[in-house]
């Protein structure tokens, strides 16, 4: 009862400045989308983008979960400022939307829901109709938001970003750790300190001790000091000559194919990354709360909040609920739902000093960033080797409290220790599930679905075309009707240690077929240390890390087909012409070939005949032993799809092109020249 009041006490008292954290929007361009097109009942929409301006108060318990906050500059108010980049797309008339926002966490500033949703064509600046692809979120009356996020993204226009405030310590400059990895598949001489195309942090002084280069011949293997003399920050120019550089390093004999390369800097300047994800709390809870006049959203036109974030966007999501974001100044929840997509098991280095947002986890790429990392569970679970317990939702409060939804490919497993999400820590049982959580599995598919007709990419085999994307159609209107009205979304459907469908890698079934290699190890989650501050104030000062341990990955069992016995399987999957992998080795052009290849999967299509069959030596029967005809094969797809549609993982109206698909599936084997 006393905690009550006291709730209700503070509600009260913060209730008058609930809108204090956002102080202005400027709007720098607005028009109409699909040139007035009517969407279902929403009729048309709008596009406004522009910048929202935040101020918020380093006292809050809310920003003290900023990293570095009691260390930003403030204004005459004592409030840290700052502001954000945006992009919407809403009901012209708000009134007649659905009242939910959907946010997209950018994925390293872009926009990509309506390629998942709306079967467009990616687009930076989506306003056509082509660009609103079938119209499916707009029909459903969805208010659309982008909102930047992440500081150090690729400087290309119509990337949305965040412009936080540098931390210093009462006006001296912090300075601190960073790490680099450099890894090349032809020799290269120089490379960015940052991952990939993104900003780099700047070398504090080049000669400064502390930095250090290593390599190493393996993930696992043991780190070698390269001399000194050996390299320096810089850059090579286009004539040979090099100039210094202190976003770039330089090797003198040039970065090896098969090495893995670690240079450890000191940087200064932090910015406050933790204030991507409060910016993306306040400009929520404003429009939830508050509505927006200058975006023509009024104070009842948004009732509910739902995230939905891909890959490293969906490691922000399960960073942005761990810190304890879903709560704003006022103490009133953000989101209701949460749907974080292909995240794997993973967090990310979203709100800590020097953090790399971009940085993230794979089988030979970005190894030991603080992605893969204890707790993975939404409950509280116990690692007794580093006596620690915790659960990733295990901090939230009852009233903060989501809806979530964890969807995952087959790669994840393999790729990204999903298994760790619903596993006990020693890999020996399911874990239990809280009541507000559901997850589902995709089988058959990989980290993002590839292109049809299948191509070949970075992996010995063709990547997998399985499209899952149809599933996050129905699984976002279930999320929305679960928060709407409490309407239960359907069952969780993953593969689980007690149905025989997870198991440890030794213990997979994979045929041996001919031309394909078994699979490699699956990408691992360790127990690291990067300092003893690093959980507390988000600190690291150990790079690389010390590895203690690694935790037990599990992977989904296979049938006599290569195909997994476990999780939701599209129809293609279930009727298959095909096996479907999360994994695929490298080939040798792009990597190791006892590697998986970053976020692939493999395609791997039946002989057509018993003949072919027995002249390729393949042991699963070929297509024409398993369906008589186009017309039986697309019948049972057909019968598949509607189980599926039935228990509300399909969508009614998606039938005919899954069955398109289908067709053209079968048409593109069967033809005598197809793989020639």
């Amino acid at each position: 009862m006393t905690r009550l009041f006291s709730t209700l006490l503070s509600l009260v008292l913060l209730a008058p400045n609930a809108s204090a954290e956002i102080v202005r929007i400027d709007i720098s361009s607005r028009s109409t989308v699909a040139d007035g097109k009517n969407y279902g009942l929403a009729g048309s929409f709008e596009r406004i983008a522009g910048t929202i301006h935040f101020a918020v108060s380093p006292d809050n318990p809310a920003n003290q979960i900023v990293t570095d906050i009691a260390y930003a500059p403030r204004n005459s108010e004592g409030l840290v400022e700052f502001r954000s980049d945006f992009y919407l797309i809403k009901p012209t008339d708000i009134s007649r939307g659905n009242g939910t926002v959907l946010y997209e966490v950018s994925n390293r500033g872009g926009k990509g829901m309506l390629g998942y949703y709306n079967n467009a064509r990616g687009s930076r600046n989506p306003e056509s109709s082509t660009e609103m692809g079938d119209g499916f979120l707009l029909d459903q009356g969805f208010t659309l938001l982008w909102l930047g996020w992440q500081f150090d993204v690729p400087l290309r226009d119509g990337l949305v970003r965040v412009y936080p405030p540098i931390a210093t310590d009462n006006g001296t400059s912090i300075t601190g750790l960073v790490r680099s990895e450099v890894i090349v598949n032809e020799v290269t001489y120089d490379r960015s300190l940052a991952d990939r195309n993104h900003q780099a942090y700047e070398v504090a002084n080049p000669n400064d001790p502390a930095n250090v280069l290593t390599v190493r011949d393996r993930v696992d293997g043991e780190r070698r000091i390269v001399p000194r003399e050996q390299w320096r920050f810089a850059r090579r120019t286009d004539t040979g000559e090099i100039v210094a550089d202190l976003t770039r390093v330089y090797l003198e004999n040039g970065f090896q194919p098969g090495k893995l390369y670690d240079v450890v800097y000191v940087a200064q300047d932090p910015p406050l990354v933790g204030l991507g994800p409060a910016a993306v709390r306040d400009t929520i809870s404003h429009l939830k709360y508050e509505g927006a006049s200058e975006l023509s959203i009024s104070a009842d036109g948004i009732d509910r909040a739902i995230a939905w974030g891909v890959s490293q966007s969906g490691r922000f999501l399960r960073t942005f609920l761990y810190h304890g974001f879903n709560a704003d100044e006022s103490e009133r929840r953000a989101f209701d739902g949460i749907m974080a997509h292909v995240a794997g098991g993973g967090r990310g280095s979203f709100n800590h000093r020097f953090a790399q947002p971009s940085r993230d986890g794979h089988p030979l790429l970005n190894k030991l960033y603080p992605t893969d990392i204890f707790p993975f569970t939404d409950a509280e679970q116990t690692d007794p080797e580093m006596d620690m317990r915790d659960g990733l939702l295990a901090n939230i409060h009852p009233a903060h409290m989501p809806k979530v939804f964890h969807t995952n490919s087959s790669y994840e497993y393999w790729g990204r220790a999903a298994s760790l999400i619903h596993t006990t820590l020693d890999g020996t049982d399911d874990s239990q599930l809280l009541d507000n959580t559901r997850i589902y599995s995709f089988a058959g598919g990989q980290h993002g679905p590839g292109a049809f007709p299948p191509r070949q990419t970075s992996g010995q085999q063709l990547s997998n075309p399985n499209d899952y994307s149809w599933f996050l159609r129905s699984l976002v209107l279930a999320m929305n009707d679960w928060v709407a009205d409490g309407t239960e979304p359907p069952a969780s459907v993953y593969p689980r240690i007690a149905d025989g469908d997870l198991v440890p890698p030794t213990q997979l079934r994979f045929p041996e077929l001919p031309g394909v290699s078994q699979p490699a190890t699956p990408h691992l989650a360790y127990r690291v240390v990067y300092g003893p501050e690093f959980r507390s104030r988000g600190i690291v000062t150990v790079e690389p890390p010390e590895v203690v341990s690694p935790f037990p990955i599990l992977v989904p069992q296979v049938d006599n087909d290569g195909n997994e016995t476990g999780g939701l399987m599209m129809p293609e999957v279930a009727i298959p012409l095909a096996t479907y992998t999360g994994w695929n080795n490298f080939r040798p052009e792009a990597g190791p070939v006892n590697v998986l290849s970053s976020m692939q999967g493999s395609y791997i299509p039946f002989s057509r005949s018993q003949t072919e069959r027995e002249q390729r030596n393949d042991p699963r029967l070929s297509i024409l032993e398993r369906y008589s005809s186009h017309a039986e094969y697309l019948g049972l797809v057909s019968t598949a799809a509607l189980s599926l549609i039935e228990d509300g993982y399909l969508l009614a109206r998606d039938l005919a092109p899954i069955l398109e698909r289908a067709s053209q599936h079968w048409d593109y084997l069967m033809e005598e020249d197809s793989n020639q």
